[in-house]
Formats: structure tokens, sequence, C-alpha cells
């Protein structure tokens, strides 16, 4: 689901009577980072009707017993309490402090109450652990920390995460991504309610851009290698980092098997009960995140790359590079390039690798919108590997525990759905 498509069924949901959707309450909890808290309070607390912003009313209510302590060891007193949430047409939760720790039930509790009375219902960043914690993320498309996303995935297998997106709007839930993603999120929500004008007004007075996109990201937006904090202390870890150190030579799911004295079967069980992801679904994508890497920071013809990065074949690497970034690998190192010409000198040559032809329809260099286009999942760990394509080149993606939900034709995420004989695993390139 995209950013600005709501659930209209979702979203048609009945407000209570004593429920105002101007009046927002901020649930805070002890240990929550200051920075996210801070995000609600600044854009609903304040008074700006003088710039042209409708005025909210605001509702800090603490989750749980004081003293809430937050960053640098602050010691926060909310004024209001988990009762002040009945009267709250907008119910925000800027962060959670620990994904590795439950909620408190009354918190809990009260979000269940709010959503079932037809009150919007925001989580922020790691927030997004609370909503699913209170079930109402089950069945929906939602959004978090790029960091945290295997986790929630795995965590939560119904709730349909993609860490893609800069927020998500659900139509009566709504999550987002890293911090500044709150701001945006939370500006989207002023735009919801009074139209462009007053969010724009609003982020005028923040000094933002009044609306980005997960393409504005460009570049910035990487998969990442490290692990989930789940897979540290199993006896797998130690295959895995020794996968991460060989990339450049050829091997395959069975070798990780054999390393680790399990059969093949048993360890793919292991490894997605892990990492909420398919071993070879994680593999391929760490090839394309270091073939990445070697495009951006080196002169490697794109031959030398697929070789560098263990691919049997350049044809195999730019299979899987395309349906992960969405460009071919000299299309990429071109627009990458583009935006960042070295040490001020011209900018490079826009036209393909030596060996790479420019596929048919495709014109050598960047597309519009340089490498933003190129945006990729920046996921954690193996689980990052989303949507990972088949080895085979045959173009068509498979699916992975939080990979991103089409609405055109949504896919089961549960643990147990089986697997299409199209979409058995190969040997990787």
């Amino acid at each position: 689901m995209s950013q600005d498509s709501a659930a209209v069924p979702d979203a048609a949901r009945k407000l209570a009577a004593r429920r105002r959707r101007e009046i927002v309450a901020v649930l805070l909890f002890s240990g929550g980072p200051i920075f996210e808290s801070s995000i609600p309070l600044s854009v609903f607390g304040i008074d700006r009707q003088d710039a042209g912003v409708p005025r909210y009313r605001l509702l800090v209510c603490a989750g749980e017993d004081a003293p809430l302590r937050t960053t640098g060891g602050l010691e926060l007193s909310a004024p209001y309490g988990l009762e002040a949430i009945s009267r709250a047409g907008t119910v925000v939760v800027p962060a959670w402090r620990s994904i590795t720790q439950a909620p408190p039930p009354a918190a809990l509790d009260a979000l269940r109450r709010a959503h079932e009375e037809g009150a919007r219902i925001v989580g922020l960043c790691t927030g997004a652990f609370v909503l699913a914690a209170a079930g109402l993320l089950d069945g929906r498309p939602a959004t978090t920390h790029w960091m945290y996303a295997p986790t929630l995935a795995k965590r939560y297998p119904s709730v349909h995460v993609d860490p893609r997106e800069l927020f998500v709007d659900d139509g009566d839930v709504l999550t987002s991504a890293g911090t500044a993603a709150g701001i945006d999120l939370c500006l989207h929500i002023v735009r919801s309610d009074h139209g462009a004008d007053a969010a724009n007004a609003l982020a005028r007075r923040l000094v933002v851009p009044p609306r980005r996109t997960a393409s504005d990201m460009g570049h910035q937006r990487y998969l990442d290698r490290s692990l989930p904090e789940e897979i540290g202390a199993d006896p797998l870890a130690e295959v895995v980092a020794w996968a991460l150190e060989h990339l450049h030579e050829q091997f395959d799911v069975e070798t990780l098997a054999a390393r680790a004295y399990m059969s093949r079967r048993t360890f793919d069980r292991r490894f997605r009960s892990l990492t909420g992801s398919a071993p070879l679904q994680w593999l391929i994508t760490q090839r394309v995140l270091q073939a990445q890497r070697l495009l951006e920071t080196s002169d490697y013809s794109v031959d030398e790359v697929a070789g560098r990065c263990g691919f049997r074949s350049p044809v195999a690497l730019r299979g899987h590079f395309r349906r992960q970034l969405g460009a071919s690998p000299a299309a990429y190192r071109a627009a990458y390039r583009a935006r960042r010409p070295q040490n001020g000198g011209p900018e490079p040559s826009l036209r393909p690798e030596r060996g790479e032809r420019p596929e048919r329809g495709e014109r050598p260099g960047p597309v519009p919108g340089g490498a933003e286009r190129f945006a990729t999942v920046a996921g954690h760990g193996p689980a990052a590997a989303l949507a990972a394509a088949e080895p085979d080149g045959a173009g068509k993606p498979t699916s992975d525990a939080y990979a991103a939900r089409i609405p055109e034709a949504p896919v089961s995420r549960g643990a147990g759905r089986p697997v299409l004989p199209s979409q058995r695993e190969r040997p990787v390139g």
C-alpha cells in the first residue's frame, strides 16, 4: 500500500461521539528516544494559526507509571494518563523503548478501545511494534525503521512489513519508518485533515520538505549486511559470517548447510525461523549488495564485478540486479556517479560499461530522477532479501516475510505458505 492510498472501509470507520479527530493523544513510555517523542508534540502541540495552520489539541499521556525516563537520563512528567485517550480521535505512539520487550497490557487495551471507537492510530518508527502487539496491524501493510523491519516481520507474520516506504497510510492505522519519516507522516496527517496549503505552511515553519517520497532518499537507501539481534548467539551466526566474508567465491546453500552440519532441509528451516528469510533469497541479496558497493566505489567492469560477487556470469548479475534495484548495473553506476562527481572533476561518461549492451528499449545513462530511481530496500541482515528474484532469470519474484504488498494481487505471508514448483531454489547465478 503506497503512502497516500488508504483503505476505504477502514477510513470510513465511524468515530465515537466523544472523540474528536483534532484531539491528538501522544502516548509516551519510559525509555523512549526524545527525538521521536518530540515530533508529534511539535507538530500537533504548538499553536501556529498565525501561519495558516489549523490548531490541534494535544494530550500527552503516560503509557505507564511515572517517572518516564528518556534519552540522556531526562525524566518526563506527562500531564495525562491512559484515561485521556478516550477523548482522542488521533492516537500517536512515537516510539517504543525496546523491540525485545512487550508493551504494557493496559496501554495495549487503551489502543484497542480507541481503534474500535474509530480513532486514527499512528505508530512512528518503533511505535509500530506497539501497534502490532495490540493486533492493530494484523493483515495490514506497515513500515518501521529498516533496521527493525525483519524483526517486526518475523515476530508478527500477519503484518505486511515494507521498509521501502517512508510511511504507510492504511486508513485508520498509519505507520512511519525512521526518525525523519515521522515528520513526513505527521505532515501527511495535517494534509489529509486540512489540505495541502496547511501542510505546506507547517512545513515552512518546520523548515522541512513539504512532501517527500521514498524515491527522494535516492542512493542513501541501502540494503544492510549486518545481522538481526536474534541470530547473534546462534550457531548459525558463524556460518552467516563466513558467507559474508566469502561472497567473492561461488558457493550455494548446500555449502552453507554442510558448514552448519545440517541437512539442507533443516538448515532452511532454522535459517528462516531465525531471520524470516529463505537462505537463497538472503544470499542473492547479499551478492547484489556487494555488487552495488563495488559499482559505487570501484572501476571494475560489470564482468569483473560479477566475478567478485560470486555470480556465475554477468548475465546472472544483471538479472538479479535489475529485479532488486530496477536498473542495469551500468545504468546504476552512471546515475550514482552523476549525482556524486568525484573530486569536483567532470561527470563520468554515461555510456554503458564495456561488454554490457543496453537492453531493448533502454538508453544508456541515467533515467529521469537519477539515482532516486534505484532506491532499494533498506533491510537488516539476512531478512533483507525482500522479494528476492528467482536465480534462473525467469523474472518471477519470490515472496519474503516482509515483501512489498501489491494491492492488485495480495499475497499471504503466513509461515506455512507452500512453495510453488516455479519458486524452487536453484544454485545462485
